[in-house]
């Protein structure tokens, strides 16, 4: 089979296999943290950071839900990274932003995290913070066995239906979903131009 058919065989696979409860929970927590006037506090690296700004925008413009990501100021994410280290650079910032309780830290990630890895240890302190505040911790990743999806019961896992191909898929259903959400009649308050 050629690679293109295959791929979008595969697309179409995880579409069917995504778990729609699972995304509906998150339309109810969403709900509730927006009637309790909570923010969401969008956090991811490489690919998913540039889903975190587009998440940011979204939610704020369909759904007027105060939304942020640290990925939108590259200085002050720069002199945090330069001067604190990237594990901190995360957690600093939602320490400034005064994170709370009836905010939501939503995390955008392929693993989520992994301690015994090394892997997106900024995701992890962020993740740790939110927990010791008893805050929601929501997310679209692409790892069953990630941090984020450890952490939380509110983490959308992609369905994974092809190794080779974990990232590609996580980073576009990423989009995928975060869109479900804000075109959601119990989300969306503002109609798109399009």
């Amino acid at each position: 089979m050629k690679f293109t058919e295959k791929y979008f065989q595969n697309v179409a696979k995880i579409a069917n296999l995504i778990n729609v409860k699972e995304i509906n929970n998150l339309v109810f927590e969403l709900k509730k943290i927006k009637n309790n006037k909570g923010r969401i506090f969008f956090l991811g690296v490489g690919g998913s950071a540039g889903n975190c700004s587009h998440a940011v925008n979204d939610f704020r413009k369909l759904c007027n839900i105060e939304s942020y990501t640290p990925i939108d100021n590259v200085s002050e994410l720069t002199a945090r990274i330069n001067d604190e280290g990237w594990e901190s650079s995360f957690v600093n910032w939602l320490k400034v932003s005064k994170f709370k309780k009836k905010d939501a830290l939503f995390i955008l990630s392929v693993g989520g995290g992994n301690k015994k890895k090394n892997v997106s240890t900024n995701l992890i302190m962020a993740i740790d913070y939110a927990k010791k505040i008893n805050s929601n911790i929501l997310g679209i990743i692409g790892k069953h066995d990630g941090y984020a999806k450890k952490s939380s019961n509110k983490v959308i896992v992609i369905p994974e239906v092809d190794k080779k191909f974990v990232t590609p898929f996580s980073e576009a259903f990423q989009s995928v979903v975060w869109h479900c959400l804000v075109f959601h009649p119990q989300l969306q308050m503002n109609k798109a131009k399009w």
